[in-house]
Order: structure tokens, then sequence, then C-alpha cells
């Protein structure tokens, strides 16, 4: 039965199962005789052993616990350096691993949603894992392969908005990010393309940088604008247009003596927004201030009297 649930244990002779209040505790054994060394040699001469706990993915909102009668092997072959090691179970241990194959890709994949968030996803389904932990297993993960890349993305971005900007390479095809260098130059680019002759498009900003590095680098390739730096000129081109030609617009038509039938005379006032009552009440007080200080009042006094006196007369 307890094969059925997890196949993945079907090197291991499950001798005992513990339930505890918070999780379940699988206490078993390897069934094979001997135990392969890193040299390449296997070995039945057991030199001792000891208690591997594994972490395994939950069941009904119980973490599992894996504890493994792990047994040490007397290496028979006389050049390997190791003298002795410890046995590992095809598919489900590694050397120093705590959690099962099963599991790490669980936590891989909630890692992927950030420190915090993923540990209360993770603590949500009954396992309980650290932020840093998760965050681990996520920068461990090996970069995937490139690949043909037809479609080229390339555009800057800001470490320090200003002063230090970086370049980013990405598939448009997958939208995947490719590369990241320091720099805008053309001359990296370049480097890049050289070793992707496939690259057919090159869609870039308007850098002359980045236009240099990509007929260097990819000749064959036909150079295009994106989306967003063709709204963004459009955008700085009219901008720039207007303000040249703002002199020549007409000013608008003033329709006071037509009478009151004439379409023109019937627009729409646009009305002022109502002032807020302490916008009121400070533009009052500085009213009053101000009109004090011309009939030359100054601050009460101690003994209660206002202090307004005559302002000083020309000598």
């Amino acid at each position: 039965m307890l094969l059925e649930l997890f196949p993945y244990l079907s090197a291991l002779l499950i001798e005992e199962v513990e339930r505890l209040p918070d999780q379940v505790v699988l206490r078993s054994r390897a069934r094979s005789t001997t135990g392969a060394c890193r040299c390449g040699h296997s070995s039945s001469r057991v030199h001792g052993g000891y208690v591997r706990k594994l972490r395994d993915a939950a069941v009904g909102g119980l973490g599992v616990v894996l504890e493994l009668r792990i047994r040490r092997f007397r290496c028979e072959n006389p050049a390997c350096p190791a003298v002795t090691f410890a046995e590992q179970i095809a598919g489900l241990t590694t050397p120093h691993g705590r959690y099962t194959p099963l599991l790490r890709a669980l936590l891989t994949q909630i890692g992927a949603l950030a420190g915090r968030a993923g540990a209360r996803l993770a603590a949500a389904v009954g396992i309980t894992v650290g932020r840093d932990t998760l965050l681990r297993m996520v920068r461990a993960l090996p970069e995937p392969e490139i690949g043909e890349v037809e479609v080229l993305g390339v555009d800057d971005f800001a470490f320090r908005k200003g002063r230090h900007y970086g370049t980013v390479l990405i598939d448009m095809a997958t939208h995947r990010p490719l590369h990241l260098y320091d720099g805008r130059e053309g001359e990296d680019l370049a480097d890049w393309l050289r070793g992707h002759p496939e690259v057919k498009v090159i869609c870039r900003d308007r850098s002359s940088g980045y236009g240099q590095g990509a007929r260097v680098g990819a000749p064959q390739a036909q150079q295009v604008a994106d989306r967003y730096h063709l709204w963004a000129n459009l955008g700085q081109a009219v901008e720039k247009t207007v303000n040249a030609h703002r002199a020549r617009l007409a000013e608008p038509l003033v329709a006071a003596e037509d009478g009151p039938g004439h379409p023109e005379a019937e627009l729409e006032v646009v009305q002022p927004s109502k002032e807020l009552k302490i916008v009121t009440r400070l533009r009052e007080q500085h009213a009053a201030a101000h009109e004090m200080g011309i009939k030359g009042c100054r601050r009460r006094r101690s003994d209660g009297n206002s202090g307004c006196t005559r302002p000083p007369s020309a000598s």
C-alpha cells in the first residue's frame, strides 16, 4: 500500500510507520546488500552505519520524514582514496541532501514566488521551510540553454538611474532573458552576436551604439525598432513640433458681441473647483496678518494688550 502511494521509495524496505501530531515518520533501510563507491567499485563489507533523515512532500497536510538506516561500506578497491563510503539510494538521496527529489522540485517552484511569499505558501501546504532556503534553491538551478534565437531584443536598463546602466538581451519569441552585461557599448553586443549567427532580426532602441554593434556582429540581421520606442519617439517629435509652432496658434474666439441665440454665445463656462475650508481659513489668516503688519501691530505683550502701535513717521 505504501509503495502505491510512494512509488519512488521502491528501493527501500519500510519497517515502521509512526504518526506524530505534526508529521508522519517512515523508518526504512535499503533493499540492496551492496553499495557502490564513487570510484565505480561495489562492496558488501559493512564498516558501520548511521540514521539519516530526509524530508518528503506533505501528505494530508502532514509533513513526511524518512528515517534511513544508512550503511557505511569499506571499499574493496585498494587504489581508492576514499577507503570507506556511505551508500546512496539511486533517485532518492544525494550527498549532504536533506530533501527528497520530489520535495526539492516542489520547493524550487514555490521559491519562484520570492522568499517570504513562498515560505507562507509552503506552510499552508504543510511544509516548513525558511525563505533563505527557498532562495538558495532557486539560485542553484542551472542556467537554461539559449538555443537558436531568430528575433533578438536589445534594450538598456538602469543599475542606478542617471549614472550606471546595463544591457539586456531577450528572445522575442519566448520573451525570456538571454544575457546581461554591464554598460551600453556596441562592442559587447557584437561579441555576443558573433556566437549566434542564426539571428535574423534585431529589435532594439534607437541607440547608435547598439546599431553599430548589430551591424558589426550580425550584418545579415535586419534591424527594427520596437513598439515602445516608436511611440516614444513619435510623442517626442509631436511635442517638439507643437512647441516650435505654439506662437502661430490662433487665439480662441470671444463671442461677447454675439446675441444670446448665437451658438458661440452659449459656450459652457468651466467653473473652478470649490476651495477647501482649510485653504480658505489659511488665506484669511494670512491676509489678516499682513493687514496687522501694515497697521503697525506687534505681538501680544505679556500684560494682555495687543501692542498695536502707529507706524513710525518718516523723519
